[in-house]
């Protein structure tokens, strides 16, 4: 595990440990890329581990949908931010090259979890993830108070696009715009949403710069194929600072 190095519980899975046999060989956590669902659910027992808590799994639509998760035993519809004020619960964004991002809300204690992938992020699931935080205020304050970790993802250098692809990305985050080590048109979805949050007031930003697609301890679609799913997690605590919640 990785911590993520927010206020709260908070980190990001990598394959080391699980029961998942190749090609999910390790901690694989989801349940919709072909592994043994009995695998998957051991898995995810050692996740609950780790948080202290049960964790519920976000169900990528690769858009920018809000879900509000108020009870661990809830069954979540697709989308691809899920918030909550509730302590004592767990949230998980998987991904296997996608941006993980995890947001802490010192203003309310409230956390959440989104997959930012390319079409996530020209939709603008960052902005979304920003905003369902600030709507769970009681009254308005300030988004330096929100803290923020982008966790491993694959990098500039290795995410190659057609031309058209940068450019339309391109348009929306200038960030993004990279070029693949071997020259060719390239998206940096990491360095685009560090940025973006950077643009939303965000106050503190926590990146972790590790390639998903370089380093084979974690699950990589791009590299692999047919593969696994690793997770960024975080936990609900009481974390409000002292005279900042009603900050501005």
């Amino acid at each position: 595990m990785l911590d993520a190095g927010l206020p709260v519980g908070a980190f990001f899975t990598t394959r080391e440990g699980g029961v998942s046999v190749a090609p999910f060989e390790g901690l694989n956590l989801a349940t919709h890329v072909g592994d043994d669902a009995a695998r998957v659910a051991v898995n995810r027992r050692v996740v609950d581990v780790a948080a202290g808590a049960v964790v519920t799994y976000l169900k990528a639509e690769h858009g920018a949908r809000v879900h509000r998760v108020t009870e661990s035993s809830a069954e979540v519809p697709a989308a691809d931010v899920l918030v909550t004020d509730v302590p004592g619960l767990g949230l998980a964004a998987l991904g296997a090259d996608c941006v993980p991002l995890l947001l802490h809300d010192a203003a309310t204690g409230a956390v959440a979890a989104a997959h930012a992938g390319r079409r996530g992020l020209w939709a603008g699931v960052v902005d979304a993830a920003v905003a369902a935080l600030l709507n769970l205020r009681p009254a308005p304050a300030s988004p330096a108070l929100i803290s923020a970790s982008v966790g491993p993802a694959i990098c500039g250098k290795c995410y190659e696009v057609p031309v058209d692809t940068r450019y339309e990305v391109g348009e929306r985050h200038p960030s993004a715009v990279s070029t693949t080590s071997w020259g060719t048109p390239a998206l940096d979805l990491p360095r685009a949403v560090e940025t973006r949050l950077g643009e939303l007031g965000v106050g503190t930003v926590v990146r972790h710069h590790l390639c998903t697609f370089q380093e084979p301890g974690f699950f990589s679609h791009r590299r692999e194929g047919e593969t696994g799913r690793q997770a960024g997690v975080i936990v609900c605590g009481v974390s409000v600072p002292d005279g900042q919640a009603s900050g501005t």
